[in-house]
């Protein structure tokens, strides 16, 4: 059975800016376009039997860039819905909730079309996705990549764990950047996080 990589997208305004980008649409800077460019021989050097993406278009333009095809979209793979925190940063929302932790407390609520979730929900589409993960591996020779976000890929990755989704705290993940989540006698294991090409 092969590995699970997880690739996040490339830098955004938002994400360099620190604003929680949940549904909102936005592109890759130049840089995070450059970023997902620089990808390409992490990538590259191994068969790959299966990419899924994000719908949004920072990870699917990411996707591309990184040369994936064939990938399939799936909605699972969409960044943790920030509800009323939408595009506001953490410095902003602690000014009247100090103690205010993500992967803890969840998001204020939003409007209809994005209510927020909870840790435990982010989590349900987390496990969701990995059983898409592994019956692809089933299927193949070749590793499994997830093009996805910040958040969400830290969750993905203390469900694949055994974690609470609040284990995703523990995960410090920066913008154009490969993880791989492999298996040392038969045990899911971290075996590269926040690699980047060599400068």
């Amino acid at each position: 059975m092969g590995d699970l990589f997880l690739v996040r997208h490339g830098e955004t305004a938002w994400s360099r800016s620190g604003r929680h980008t949940g549904r909102t649409d936005v592109p890759l800077t130049e840089r995070g376009r450059q970023e997902a460019r620089g990808l390409v021989p992490l990538i590259r050097s191994h068969r790959i039997g299966a990419a899924f993406v994000s719908p949004l278009q920072r990870a699917r333009e990411t996707a591309e860039l990184v040369g994936l095809h064939d990938v399939r979209i799936d909605p699972d793979l969409r960044e943790w819905d920030y509800g009323g925190y939408e595009g506001i940063t953490t410095v902003e929302i602690q000014r009247t909730r100090p103690d205010w932790f993500l992967f803890t407390d969840g998001v204020a609520p939003g409007p209809p079309d994005r209510p927020g979730e909870s840790p435990e929900q982010v989590g349900e589409r987390a496990d969701r996705m990995l059983a898409k993960v592994d019956a692809a591996l089933a299927n193949t020779e070749g590793v499994v990549v997830l093009v996805a976000h910040g958040h969400f890929l830290r969750v993905l990755t203390a469900r694949r764990l055994g974690l609470p989704p609040s284990g995703g705290a523990l995960f410090q993940l920066a913008t154009g950047t490969v993880c791989r989540l492999g298996t040392e006698h038969g045990r899911p294991v971290i075996a590269g996080w926040n690699v980047r090409p060599p400068s």
